[in-house]
């Protein structure tokens, strides 16, 4: 009669190599993350630094000041940024307001009613087109989409023209190069970025949870309305914040679609200019003053960047408890 041995089972103490590694990933993770966080800092304090003397002599009025005229016939330089900030938002806005509900209508499309046969060579266009260069789509803005749109936006005038607010907004078009077709290239090079995102976030929302709609007699509409957007809210807005820094930050297409002019109106027809785009069509002309207040220009769109994405977190945040029921 064989003896039945005890069964041998592994071990579950921890073993000291084990310790070991798990600690040393441990501090890896954290000295990554601090390293992203030291090099933000070292960016804004460096860039501070540069831009110093035109903060100081300018003071508030940097900011406030729409005038910018580094080489006055008479008098001291005046450099204010808030024609350059008003073009920055501006065209982000209306870059935002075509992508968003574009992006969002095409990762819906992919991701719930598009045959798994399409959805392959959806994304690769849609990959692709984020890959093309920026400096492609203001070549193809200026040569292309500029000339063309001159007739539409004056057609626009023509039939906007007595109407109070909106005959502001749609002025008269000297040329095709202005901050709406600027936002018109912008909307075009965000939407890839915002669509690939959106998608990922609306792959992670749990199947069972629109079966259970559909289920319950849901539409498609009314099952992407209450399953998909309340599950995918703080996903899409992480992508729409991402495709508005690209949007604030595009430098080379936006310099050439812009129209390079001082600017503050709210006739959207007109020649502008944003931050980004006054950097790289004066940097390399620019010396002492005229240099920091160039750089000044980095310093405040940081900031906005910065701004903005905390009020996002905000809004996100209050959103998301008034989704689960809680108290804002």
């Amino acid at each position: 009669m064989t003896e039945n041995k005890p069964e041998t089972r592994p071990s579950l103490a921890p073993q000291k190599g084990g310790l070991l590694a798990d600690r040393a990933f441990s501090w890896w993770t954290l000295g990554t993350g601090l390293l992203v966080l030291g090099i933000l800092a070292l960016i804004l304090i460096t860039t501070v630094r540069e831009a110093w003397p035109a903060f100081v002599e300018m003071g508030f009025r940097y900011v406030t000041e729409r005038t910018w005229d580094p080489n006055p016939a008479e008098g001291a330089p005046i450099f204010g940024a808030l024609s350059f900030m008003y073009g920055t938002a501006v065209t982000s806005l209306i870059a935002l307001l075509i992508a968003v509900p574009v992006s969002i209508g095409i990762a819906l499309f992919i991701t719930e009613l598009a045959p798994r046969r399409l959805r392959g060579s959806a994304i690769t266009v849609i990959d692709l087109l984020a890959a093309v260069p920026s400096v492609v789509f203001g070549l193809w803005g200026v040569l292309v989409l500029a000339p063309i749109l001159v007739d539409f936006y004056r057609g626009v005038h023509d039939v906007f023209s007595g109407v109070p607010v909106l005959g502001t907004i749609f002025g008269e078009a000297a040329s095709g190069r202005n901050f709406m077709t600027a936002g018109l290239i912008l909307a075009i090079m965000v939407t890839p970025i915002i669509t690939s995102i959106c998608r990922e976030v609306f792959g992670t929302v749990p199947q069972a949870d629109k079966d259970a709609a559909l289920a319950l007699g849901a539409t498609r509409w009314e099952m992407i309305r209450g399953a998909v957007f309340p599950h995918s809210f703080g996903g899409i807005t992480g992508a729409v914040m991402l495709g508005l820094g690209r949007a604030m930050g595009e430098t080379i297409a936006v310099a050439l679609v812009v129209g390079g002019s001082t600017n503050l109106s709210a006739n959207l027809f007109e020649p502008g200019n944003t931050m980004a785009a006054v950097i790289v069509q004066q940097f390399g002309e620019s010396t002492g003053t005229y240099t920091a207040a160039l750089i000044g220009l980095g310093v405040v769109l940081f900031g906005m960047t910065v701004l903005i994405n905390l009020a996002a977190q905000r809004i996100v945040r209050r959103a998301e408890a008034r989704m689960r029921g809680g108290v804002a």
